[in-house]
């Protein structure tokens, strides 16, 4: 995917106090981040964060370009994201022309939002800049259940906090952004932060997560983590259309509601949340992520986060089955997508295969001892893939391989529209709350149709004049 984008919003300042103290207090001896991050310039050096096809201690990843132009995903995996047995995963899938700048902005940018407000919050509940996270509730010396189950609750109010604050502060820089274009290109989201034993989750868009997990017969299982939202969900239609939006499919896709701007049959975007976007923004599409905490257990084996292009084709017993079976850890995430693509070209021959890209968490943190990059000639270290076909990044909006103005086919033309196919299908009453994750025992199927367009129209800016550098 190239190389690493600058990350700061401009006049945003992390709190050296984040990383300088430990969890109790305490003054850290051993490097910091800020050690390591002397300047946002430098965040490619950052420890034990990969964001190209690679692995890591207790994860892989992988990013296969598609047929519609640049790849428009990005993935991370973030280990010692904080001092205390803290890993943050990310997949971001772009949309519109700029999408996959946006992505990869949102990729660098998100988790140091993350970290800022979960720190600003958390010096308001204590008063101080003192931190204590733990991966679980405390026991109080009292061994009183009903304060350990507070201290837990406050832990997931803390965390619910800052993954409120953090998205919005996302979105807010994109549309200040003096050299990124928003209007009509957006990225999805979805972040997890695996914290001890704790799942903490906030995600936007049509990106999914997924766990592998053993049931009492100790067979492997999918379970759900996340909903994809979009525009046909009821309180995501209703919220839309409350908001003058409308919500409808286009006759050659029916089961493919998207969501129109109320005076013009544009842009057509098929997802209801999702950073950029901000020719909608004033019609119901929001940023604001739906939340979710999950207690691990030691049935559970691993999380997969995949963009739509995964989903598009396999289901989530299919993709929990082929990462359990990969011949090693480290080779998971490339034959996942490697499966998707076949499928792809069995399924839909003569459609435009999506964009891919795959995290894989491993939750009891081993992975293999020799990877498959390696036995293939390849450096999980490398910063250019040749799959990614993301090379060449900055953050001024630009890309040294191409110009940053080019067409990426996300956005489709009317000669397009007649090869496409057409067909969706969503289970009734996807509806996800901020509490809950989906139920284990629904397949929630994805895209079942031929073509992956998230926005049909580019529309023109309403005024041609360029903010000042």
């Amino acid at each position: 995917m190239g190389g690493c984008i600058s990350t700061s919003s401009r006049g945003e300042v992390v709190s050296p106090t984040c990383f300088d103290v430990g969890c109790c207090g305490s003054k850290r001896t051993k490097r910091t981040f800020l050690d390591h991050v002397i300047g946002l310039q430098h965040l490619p050096s950052v420890p034990n964060r990969i964001f190209t096809n690679g692995k890591s201690r207790s994860s892989c990843i992988f990013t296969q370009q598609g047929r519609k132009g640049i790849n428009q995903d990005a993935m991370i995996v973030w280990e010692d994201f904080m001092p205390e047995d803290v890993t943050f995963c990310g997949v971001f899938d772009g949309h519109g022309p700029h999408g996959h700048l946006v992505a990869r902005k949102v990729r660098d940018a998100l988790p140091l939002k993350l970290l800022s407000s979960l720190h600003s919050c958390q010096s308001r509940q204590n008063g101080t800049g003192q931190t204590c996270f733990k991966g679980s509730s405390e026991k109080l010396d009292s061994g009183d259940s009903e304060k350990e189950v507070s201290a837990e609750d406050r832990l997931t109010s803390l965390w619910r906090e800052a993954f409120m604050k953090s998205y919005k502060a996302m979105d807010k820089e994109l549309r200040s952004h003096p050299n990124l274009d928003c209007f009509c290109s957006g990225s999805t989201a979805i972040s997890i932060v695996k914290q001890g034993s704790n799942l903490f989750m906030g995600y936007i868009g049509d990106s999914r997560a997924v766990m592998g997990s053993k049931d009492g017969d100790d067979s492997m299982v999918a379970v759900q983590l996340t909903v994809d939202l979009k525009p046909d969900l009821p309180r995501e239609a209703e919220r839309i259309k409350k908001c003058k939006g409308r919500v409808f499919a286009l006759q050659d896709e029916p089961e493919v509601c998207r969501v129109w701007l109320p005076f013009d049959n544009a842009p057509g975007l098929a997802m209801a949340r999702a950073f950029g976007d901000f020719c909608l923004k004033e019609y119901g599409v929001i940023s604001m992520p739906e939340f979710s905490h999950r207690l691990l257990t030691e049935r559970d084996q691993f999380i997969v986060l995949a963009s739509d292009g995964v989903w598009d084709v396999l289901s989530n017993e299919e993709v929990v089955e082929i990462v359990s079976s990969a011949p090693s850890r480290s080779s998971a995430a490339r034959i996942l997508v490697d499966s998707a693509a076949r499928e792809w070209k069995l399924k839909y021959p003569t459609s435009k295969m999506d964009d891919c890209a795959v995290v894989c968490l491993f939750l009891d943190g081993k992975m293999d001892s020799e990877s498959d990059y390696e036995e293939q000639g390849y450096s999980s270290a490398t910063l250019q893939s040749c799959h990614s076909g993301n090379a060449g990044e900055s953050d001024d909006g630009g890309n040294k391989s191409e110009p940053s103005l080019q067409r990426n086919f996300t956005v489709r033309t009317s000669e397009e529209s007649d090869s496409f196919g057409n067909g969706r299908l969503h289970p009734e009453d996807l509806e996800g709350n901020g509490n809950t994750v989906a139920g284990e025992d629904q397949n929630w199927s994805g895209l079942e149709g031929v073509t992956r367009v998230n926005s049909l129209i580019q529309l023109p800016r309403f005024s041609e004049e360029r903010p000042n550098q």
